[in-house]
């Protein structure tokens, strides 16, 4: 059997900023769009819709010029509207050389919307396409709303079909603009465009209000579809897009279908956008949420051991990730024991099961257990004298004021020696990794982890006026660290997670 291409247009820069609170800034835009292009190595993307703003242009100028850099140009788009030249000129202005021209895919739409007949809008597209085609910019069709114009009027989507389809149009692009669709209808309608035009190209652009829209891309491939839009991280529009990620494996793994996608840039990309857009992804999203590759229960780790019996196609190595075996009162002696293996960490049999109580006992309270706090436990419960830090918090005053800017002071021990620093930031705890960047960078001459992650909670089962729990990611060159720092203050329970990490790396280089 042939293997299938399936071409991927990803629109978070344009479909996915409608997201409710989303709004990217240009030079984001761009850090996106060279991710998507360079690393990711999407067919094409859609990073803006065309007279929306000044910001809107700079933003498709960059990326534009970017592209151009790369010889990646084509594979950018932009969406415009049948407003006769404006859309167009925008978009030439812009440096672009795709235009995704609205029209409307249902008989509703056109009458009630634009208060125009089929004939009329048909007209308004076709002096679009060819002046679009004059000025060297090539135009693929949406057909908004055609979902429901198949269901309620498909004379009407067929009229406009018959009309276009020899205009020069390069690709008809047909989404379910309200989300309205499932599986059964899509295959119905998909296979009545690919008879009635066996020779277009058609992409599918789902929704996702019904949670159907993974499923209804896939049916749309089945269907004929040469071309399906996603998001990253399924942004867009009320409940969004279909997830990128989520598409790419299911043609892969559940249809064997070829695509240009880097699957181990997925996780890459997802924590970008994750980060300019301030949308956490769910820590069970599929192949990109924090969970997915964390084995909970022991009998889990237990099977791995036995010739991976938990584990199937969606390996983490493939995105770029690694398997955890998670911490907590259903972790059992095998998540322990493939901690401890990570860790270079052996422990006799009685050692194990004393550890292995110690973690449970936490579980029931409902405290996290990291990977790096293991070694801490290990010292705590077999009673062995820990190993003396080896960076020390010595002391340090952090203050706040009307009209200034949060500083603070720090004096640290770092293998025996002392030193000190000052520094100002936008909050006190930022205030206090200056001072000891400024350290590590002037003194020792070493880089000082990058901060990833920051996430402040009440333990579960705590109260407010009780202790905070600061869970911090750090990028080690590339390697990450999880710390966990537990106070009432929730500053200092942030030191304490910087202080653990610190002293890892430190135990790491003295071995």
């Amino acid at each position: 059997m042939k293997t299938r291409f399936v071409e991927i247009l990803d629109s978070t820069l344009r479909d996915g900023e409608q997201t409710n609170g989303v709004s990217f800034l240009p030079h984001e835009k761009l850090m996106i769009a060279r991710m998507l292009l360079r690393d990711l190595n999407v067919d094409r993307i859609e990073v803006g819709s065309a007279r929306v703003s000044d910001g809107e242009q700079e933003a498709v100028r960059m990326i534009c010029r970017y592209a151009r850099t790369i010889g990646r140009l084509e594979r950018v788009e932009v969406l415009g509207f049948v407003d006769g030249h404006r859309s167009v000129d925008w978009i030439k202005d812009g440096g672009c050389t795709v235009m995704n021209l609205l029209a409307k895919g249902s008989l509703k739409h056109c009458r009630q919307q634009l208060g125009k007949t089929p004939d009329e809008h048909i007209g308004d597209i076709r002096r679009v396409v060819a002046y679009a085609r004059s000025q060297g910019i090539s135009v693929n069709l949406y057909l908004e709303d055609w979902s429901n114009g198949m269901k309620d009027s498909p004379e009407y989507v067929y009229q406009l079909m018959d009309a276009l389809v020899d205009s020069g149009i390069r690709r008809f692009m047909l989404p379910d603009t309200l989300g309205i669709m499932n599986p059964l209808q899509v295959i119905e309608y998909f296979r009545k465009m690919v008879k009635h035009y066996p020779d277009t190209h058609f992409d599918f652009h789902a929704h996702n209000d019904y949670d159907l829209a993974v499923s209804n891309s896939l049916a749309a491939v089945l269907s004929g579809a040469r071309g399906l839009h996603v998001t990253v991280n399924g942004l867009g529009e009320r409940c969004g897009n279909a997830p990128l990620s989520s598409v790419q494996v299911i043609l892969k793994d559940q249809f064997h279908a070829q695509t240009s996608i880097v699957e181990d840039k997925l996780n890459a990309v997802s924590r970008m956008v994750e980060s300019y857009s301030g949308i956490a992804v769910a820590p069970n999203q599929p192949i990109i949420g924090d969970n997915v590759f964390t084995q909970v229960a022991g009998v889990h780790a237990d099977g791995d051991n036995k010739d991976r019996l938990y584990q199937n196609e969606l390996v983490p190595e493939r995105f770029g990730r690694r398997r955890e075996y998670a911490l907590g009162k259903t972790s059992g002696k095998a998540n322990i024991a493939k901690n401890l293996e990570e860790l270079g960490l052996e422990l006799t049999p009685e050692q194990q099961r004393r550890v292995t109580e110690r973690i449970t006992e936490l579980g029931d309270k409902k405290e996290i257990v990291t990977q790096e706090d293991l070694p801490y436990i290990v010292s705590d419960v077999l009673k062995h004298d820990a190993p003396e830090d080896k960076v020390k918090l010595v002391s340090y005053v952090v203050s706040t004021a009307y009209g200034l800017k949060p500083g603070a002071n720090v004096k640290v021990e770092i293998n025996g020696r002392q030193y000190e620093a000052g520094a100002t930031g936008d909050g006190q705890y930022d205030a206090f990794v200056k001072a000891l960047r400024f350290i590590y960078r002037k003194y020792l001459d070493r880089t000082f982890p990058i901060l990833q992650n920051y996430a402040v909670s009440i333990p579960p089962g705590g109260r407010t006026d009780a202790l905070v729990q600061t869970v911090i990611t750090w990028n080690d060159n590339g390697r990450q660290l999880r710390t966990r720092g537990l106070d009432a203050d929730q500053t200092e329970a942030a030191i304490k997670a910087t202080f653990k990490m610190l002293n890892i790396i430190e135990n790491e280089l003295t071995l």
